[in-house]
């Protein structure tokens, strides 16, 4: 099977179900995923793209959506979630040094859980710091070293990297140059996944 890249951003209300549960999809399907973390909202920003933004009709759809939708997966958030999220940069910024350092699918699935089923806006405390404590991480420390210019040019560039992929929404899953945008379009990318390469 082919790798997938999981193109996500925390402060993606549709990415609580994938991220919840792509670990057990992972094991049950044997597909090797990728995680990269990146900022949704400076695509959506440049492309003038920014979904919810005064659609109060649209936002009530996407929450009634997760809502019949989460329970297939073990699910139960509490909604509707905070929404948007004033610290995204900041909850993706942290989630890039995580995955550096082997412990960002434990934090982005501990925010995520803290987020949508305790109603703990992501990127901010309290929050911040029972994920990164979750993912046993010191959190003083690791907000430190995630707010260092370095880690903000290395989320800067990975974002560059998605929109020149042609990713333009999260969660995104490419499979080469194939991209498939939703959770609802997992299923789809593990299919091509599957197919026999060239």
């Amino acid at each position: 099977m082919q790798p997938i890249d999981f193109w996500y951003s925390i402060g993606s209300t549709y990415s609580y179900m994938t991220i919840m549960r792509l670990p057990d999809v992972a094991r049950t399907t044997g597909a090797s995923f990728t995680w990269r973390p990146f900022n949704v909202r400076h695509v959506m920003v440049q492309q003038n793209n920014v979904p919810f933004k005064d659609k109060p009709v649209k936002a009530a759809y996407m929450w009634r959506d997760i809502e019949r939708r989460a329970p297939r997966y073990g699910l139960a958030p509490r909604l509707p979630a905070p929404y948007p999220l004033p610290g995204l940069v900041l909850a993706n910024q942290v989630a890039l040094l995580g995955m550096s350092e082997g412990w960002g699918q434990d934090y982005t699935r501990a925010t995520y859980r803290l987020w949508f089923e305790e109603g703990l806006p992501a990127g901010e405390d309290p929050n911040l710091s029972r994920a990164l404590r979750e993912a046993g991480q010191d959190a003083e420390a690791t907000l430190a070293r995630a707010q260092s210019p370095e880690t903000e040019a290395r989320l800067a560039a990975e974002t560059e990297t998605a929109m020149s992929l042609g990713v333009f929404g999260s969660p995104t899953f490419a499979v080469g140059e194939e991209l498939f945008w939703g959770d609802d379009r997992l299923d789809d990318a593990l299919d091509w996944a599957a197919k026999p390469t060239a």
